[in-house]
């Protein structure tokens, strides 16, 4: 275990020494902007979207209390997504997403000697291939983060209007009601760590790949459970520092 993560440590310096000039990692950084971020927005979308709805619902079906004013669903829809829906949910099923195809995509060209052939030529190709895409999530899951969190919130608004549990009004109320907006950059602070983890883990997974097809697709498998197990851990962490 130790040698794993001395290997991983080691493999994160490697992205920052004999770097490529700035115009190159630009182009490749837009590259990866474009198949990390935008590609899953979709997905963010839809997710973000039946979570909110299905908090709204259920937080309403469970409140029996005549003491307590409806207007706490939506007060809890909106902390629930801030909190942890937009960053440590959506952050999983991107684990699965982006964490795979990164593993797939460098343990490909690791068993077919692409990588070989990068470093004959003198680049490290640790650093030409993996840094724009950290770079990348890092950049991207916070935007992601922030559209998941108004969609979840939205989609909660339309859950609850729609099925008639709650008035537009209250549910309005309830998110501005004791709102802390500091929590919308935990969320943020969230899905930047969240990002950094998938990113290198997966890298490092698909980078370190031997053997040929079967091993690519183990890597893959590894890298997503790593980092969903690399998120989770991460999460509680930055609760205690951060709440």
């Amino acid at each position: 275990m130790l040698s794993v993560v001395g290997k991983y440590l080691i493999f994160l310096g490697k992205l920052f020494t004999r770097r490529e000039t700035f115009k190159v990692y630009w182009n490749r950084f837009l590259d990866e902007c474009l198949a990390i971020g935008i590609s899953s927005i979709f997905i963010v979308a839809i997710v973000a979207i039946f979570i909110g709805a299905v908090t709204c619902v259920q937080t309403r079906a469970n409140l029996v209390s005549p003491v307590i004013p409806v207007y706490i669903v939506s007060n809890i829809v909106r902390d629930m997504t801030l909190l942890e829906l937009s960053s440590t949910f959506m952050c999983v099923v991107l684990a699965g997403k982006v964490g795979s195809n990164i593993a797939g995509e460098l343990g490909t060209m690791k068993i077919s000697e692409q990588i070989d052939a990068l470093e004959v030529m003198g680049i490290n190709s640790a650093s030409y291939l993996v840094l724009p895409k950290l770079l990348a999530s890092i950049f991207t899951f916070p935007l992601l983060a922030i559209i998941s969190g108004f969609l979840g919130i939205f989609g909660g608004y339309m859950a609850g209007t729609l099925t008639g549990i709650i008035t537009p009004e209250d549910y309005i109320y309830g998110i501005r009601y004791s709102f802390i907006p500091f929590n919308v950059f935990i969320a943020i602070i969230k899905a930047f760590v969240f990002g950094f983890l998938i990113s290198t883990i997966s890298a490092f997974k698909g980078y370190y790949t031997r053997g040929g097809a079967l091993e690519v697709g183990q890597a893959s498998t590894s890298a997503v459970t790593n980092s969903c197990i690399a998120v989770l851990i991460a999460d509680y962490l930055l609760a205690e520092l951060l709440t």
